[in-house]
């Protein structure tokens, strides 16, 4: 009897996902080293039980790939980079999709505008905004940049690093935009407005500046660090002020900022209150990202002077 095209097409399948799955068994047992400079061929196939020689054209099947990755001289091989970069992918896919209905629910509950951002090299990109059911409010910043270190969100992305990390990125990125001559955002004034003088109050606002330079980047992360929120005060745009906390993955690791942004005349008696609030609102969106709960350190954070709830 002829051999159909669907009884082929079959065998080619199960063969197809038979090598995939042996392929994943190579992966796992490299993941599991312990070993950080990676396994040999011999090694892998050992502890798979299966033969040197497929195991080595599978291997180096996979490096091509950039699957795995070998160092030439030992010929040992580890996970490559491509790994993690769909890690990376299926990560911000994860958080983009339970963030946002999060972030529509949040501007709707809390009646100002919510954000949420991710560090991107020198700047903070912003992957979703909700804008607050206010007829004055603040403007989306969805899809676009800003400096991390005019921004709360900015300043909570990097809040755990070490001194040192903190050190080596302030002087290869963060240093050009601390000039206390750099303007504010005025991206919404009309071109002609450009030339006009300043207020007199502008130099004022300046000053409010939480990061200055590398002493005040460290002061402002453990402070961050011991209450669990960061403020801006028109820091980033006049009349504007601004909230963020963290936001962890399952590993407790900080891969967002969750920040809400406000008018001034609105808020700025509030915003401690406010950096609570959004504390609490990113301990939640955490919590749906398989994060322990911060609840403990909600409770040591101090409350704002004069608060009575």
């Amino acid at each position: 009897m002829a051999t159909s095209k669907r009884q082929i097409d079959n065998e080619t399948s199960r063969r197809n996902a038979s090598g995939l799955a042996r392929d994943i068994q190579i992966l796992e047992v490299l993941a599991e080293a312990d070993s950080p400079e990676g396994l040999g061929v011999v090694r892998v196939a050992a502890v798979l039980g299966r033969d040197k020689a497929t195991v080595s054209r599978a291997m180096s099947t996979l490096a091509e790939a950039g699957i795995l990755s070998r160092d030439e001289d030992s010929r040992l091989y580890r996970i490559g980079p491509k790994i993690f970069a769909f890690a990376a992918l299926s990560a911000e896919a994860t958080l983009v999709r339970e963030a946002r209905p999060f972030l529509r629910r949040l501007a709707r509950q809390s009646r100002e505008t919510a954000h949420l951002s991710v560090l991107r090299g020198g700047a903070v990109l912003t992957l979703i905004s909700e804008l607050s059911p206010n007829e004055v409010r603040t403007a989306s910043w969805e899809g676009r940049g800003s400096d991390p270190l005019r921004t709360p969100s900015g300043r909570v992305l990097v809040c755990e690093w070490s001194d040192s990390e903190l050190a080596d990125w302030y002087a290869q990125q963060a240093s050009a935009a601390l000039h206390l001559s750099a303007p504010l955002q005025v991206s919404s004034l009309h071109p002609a407005e450009l030339s006009t003088p300043a207020p007199p109050w502008l130099d004022s606002v300046e000053s409010r500046r939480s990061v200055y330079d590398l002493p005040s980047l460290l002061a402002e992360t453990a402070r961050i660090r011991r209450i669990g929120y960061a403020t801006s005060d028109e820091e980033l745009e006049i009349g504007v002020v601004a909230a963020s906390a963290p936001v962890r993955d399952h590993t407790d690791r900080i891969v967002a900022a969750l920040n809400v942004s406000a008018p001034k005349a609105r808020v700025g008696p509030h915003l401690d209150r406010l950096g609570l609030y959004v504390a609490r609102a990113a301990d939640r969106l955490s919590a749906r990202l398989g994060a322990t709960p911060h609840s403990d350190t909600q409770a040591a954070r101090p409350r704002p002077s004069g608060s009575t709830g």
